[in-house]
């Protein structure tokens, strides 16, 4: 019997992801007869390791239901079609496709939540769970939609290493916008400014207040951090400032985060402080697919990738997010001989 590995929730964290919040389970692999109508069978090549993967973990309600105890960790990834179930139309074998395939080196999946993907010029496969999938669409609808930049503002990005930051940082480059990005340490600082033409500051800096203060005011602030740099952020603020609020990993494993001291300057300043999810903008997907791919292919979007190798470092690989152990995309990749680039 051919089996497979998958990782499945063992318990709910309270705080820090711990080695034993999930545990690996050995399963048989399905075979084609026992397919039904529309299902596929895939081989999982690349999985995406999120902050906001922590959410998901916790009982309670939000955007998406918490993923079950025993259930199989959910994460967005890319694969190859192994087998179709009768009914299914839109797919032959060998086709990649992105969908929600989860920690595990086989899924077997509805037709109709998966999307064919082929990368455009310019870009590879692995985009797809980056700059032209769910970070990058998260940073385009945040930064242009919510955070209605305009040409010559001055924003400011916390996270601005990461995956959804670093595109954040450039689109409001491209637009025009005066650009700060926060990011820790000096490597991912050289990173922004040298390979993305990005000001930076780095918060783990002795003197982070006082370069953050040498700014001047901020029109749009986008926030993947929270915590105490929000808080600092909003006494920052120039009349009519936005704060887009995308994430808060500062806080992700806080039993209780302690909440926001500053908030006032919101009224004075009249600032509107806005969270969102970019699930709310599917149906406006191509709309950023498409001029993202075209600021690829003229070299005006760049991207990096930090990748671990196997289903065994899916554990590591999302507690080292939280440790700034990722600069861009954090990626697993089962497969060693078909190597993303780094």
């Amino acid at each position: 019997m051919v089996t497979f590995k998958r990782i499945v929730l063992a318990e709910r964290p309270e705080t820090d992801i711990q080695d034993n919040t999930f545990k690996t389970e050995t399963a048989p692999l399905p075979d084609k007869s026992s397919l039904k109508d529309d299902e596929v069978l895939i081989k999982v090549e690349h999985l995406s390791l999120d902050p906001a993967m922590r959410g998901w973990l916790r009982d309670t309600r939000s955007y998406l239901p918490p993923v079950k105890i025993g259930e199989v960790m959910r994460a967005g990834g890319l694969g190859s079609v192994v087998a179709l179930g009768p009914n299914v139309k839109s797919l032959k074998e060998g086709d990649h496709v992105e969908g929600i395939l989860g920690w595990q080196e086989y899924s077997v999946v509805s037709e109709k939540t998966l999307t064919k993907r082929v990368p455009p010029q310019g870009a590879q496969l692995t985009d797809y769970l980056g700059v032209l999938g769910m970070p990058g669409q998260t940073a385009y609808w945040g930064i242009t939609d919510v955070g209605q930049i305009k040409p010559g503002e001055t924003v400011v990005v916390s996270g601005a290493a990461g995956a959804v930051g670093s595109t954040v940082c450039q689109i409001a480059k491209l637009r025009g916008c005066n650009v700060v990005g926060i990011a820790g340490g000096k490597d991912k600082c050289e990173w922004l400014e040298k390979d993305l033409g990005i000001k930076a500051i780095d918060y783990k800096a002795s003197n982070f207040h006082e370069e953050f203060k040498k700014i001047g005011y901020l029109d749009v602030y986008f926030d993947n951090v929270g915590g105490d740099m929000l808080d600092f952020a909003l006494t920052r603020l120039k009349q009519h400032a936005r704060i887009v609020l995308c994430g808060a990993i500062s806080d992700y494993n806080s039993v209780k985060p302690k909440g926001l001291s500053s908030y006032l300057s919101l009224i004075a300043m009249r600032g509107r402080l806005q969270g969102f999810i970019v699930f709310d903008y599917k149906e406006r997907y191509a709309e950023a697919e498409k001029e993202m791919a075209q600021w690829i292919a003229e070299g005006k979007l760049k991207r990096r990738e930090t990748v671990l190798y196997g289903i065994e470092n899916c554990v590591k690989g999302l507690q080292g997010i939280f440790k700034g152990a990722n600069t861009g995309k954090m990626l697993i990749t089962l497969d060693q001989q078909n190597k993303a680039r780094i």
